[in-house]
């Protein structure tokens, strides 16, 4: 089974797709995920979708992809990637810091082009630039093409890890956040309705029986015990993208609201 995204941002996602498949041997027997091994933007894999030369995509919904694909309507990441922390220029630290929340639209931020927040960022006012390549966002901001990299809370720490030897003088902005209501999905092919069930129906399981938490926990330990030390001012922007028929995230297992 071909699967994207991957790389180690996504490892959980591929982890809970496994799990959810263990779950419902029954109705399948075993699947093995292979990595889409050829270079995609989100927008292309989307077409390799429709075209049956990806099997599953984990990604975040919006109008467009609802329309072009088949989601199993189970938040997988329980809206941990619409809470937004910034990757910004380490020298840049004290001025964030000084600023209130509902200051931040004074930044300008750096986004891909296909990323699914991009049209929420910019309903919600904030000024962007943009990239089809997410490793040109490090060398734009060391740049000074914009001020932030916002990335989810499950993200930019590891991605910081990733391209320290490279970018040593960026650093996590320790003040401030941003939130959005962003369930991230896996999705098949509209006529894939067999595999969409079962997905769906290992979810299921696997929330039943406490393992996909139990995941989801061991995957975000970091992350999770961050927030709730740290005490960042969260400015909530609303999601025009949010197709009417998807429920807010429950953010309960990492996040209080």
């Amino acid at each position: 089974m071909r699967v994207y995204p991957t790389g180690p941002i996504y490892d959980f996602r591929w982890k809970l797709l496994e799990l959810a498949l263990a779950h419902t041997q029954d109705d399948g027997g075993v699947m093995r995920l292979q990595p889409q091994a050829e270079e995609a933007t989100q927008n292309r894999a989307m077409l390799m979708l429709q075209a049956g030369t990806i099997d599953v995509i984990a990604l975040g919904t919006n109008v467009e992809r609802e329309a072009m694909a088949r989601p199993v309507r189970i938040d997988i990441l329980r809206g941990i990637v619409g809470y937004r922390v910034f990757v910004i220029r380490a020298a840049d630290q004290p001025r964030i810091a000084r600023m209130e929340a509902g200051e931040l639209r004074q930044l300008t931020f750096g986004l891909n082009s296909q990323w699914a927040d991009l049209p929420i960022m910019r309903a919600n006012g904030f000024t962007v630039e943009t990239s089809t390549s997410h490793e040109n966002l490090y060398g734009m901001l060391e740049a000074h093409r914009f001020d932030a990299f916002p990335r989810g809370l499950n993200e930019a720490t590891r991605e910081l890890a990733q391209h320290h030897h490279l970018y040593p003088q960026l650093t996590l902005e320790s003040s401030k956040a941003l939130y959005f209501p962003y369930p991230v999905y896996f999705w098949v092919s509209r006529t894939n309705t067999a595999l969409a069930s079962r997905i769906e129906r290992g979810l299921q399981l696997a929330l039943a029986d406490g393992s996909f938490r139990k995941l989801f926990e061991r995957y975000h330990a970091e992350e999770i015990a961050a927030l709730q030390k740290d005490r960042r001012q969260v400015l909530r922007l609303r999601n025009p993208a949010l197709p009417k028929n998807n429920a807010e995230p429950d953010t309960r297992w990492w996040w209080r609201q």
